[in-house]
């Protein structure tokens, strides 16, 4: 059985706004998302606040989206500091396959699975 998937490899990268930066943000910093790591240049740095925030972003970003979906247009994310001018745009930059059993020792599972799954669970409540 093929156990391929694809994700896209991201670039979060610091944009600016009319706001002055106060945190440790320079304008064209950036990290990349490559399969499930994130990769920064050598000799950079990012606030682990920012990451914080836009780390739960990343895995719906890295897949396709219904088209009406607001992950898929919504790609600028504001600085967590509220007085902080810096913006994140993740921008998709490319494709990367991967396997299922190259992440998991978990076997595959379809996605009826769930449905049954739930569907007994709620006959026997």
């Amino acid at each position: 059985m093929n156990d391929e998937f694809t994700l896209y490899d991201l670039k979060v990268e610091v944009i600016g706004s009319d706001k002055p930066m106060v945190c440790s943000h320079e304008v064209g910093d950036y990290f990349l998302v490559k399969g499930e790591n994130l990769v920064f240049p050598q000799n950079s740095s990012f606030s682990m606040y920012s990451l914080a925030a836009l780390l739960p972003l990343l895995p719906a970003k890295q897949r396709e989206l219904h088209e009406n979906d607001w992950m898929l247009s919504d790609s600028v994310i504001a600085c967590p500091d509220p007085n902080c001018g810096a913006r994140f745009k993740i921008t998709r930059i490319g494709t990367r396959t991967l396997r299922h059993s190259e992440c998991t020792v978990e076997s595959i599972r379809s996605k009826n699975d769930d449905l049954i799954n739930q569907t007994e669970e709620h006959e026997n409540e």
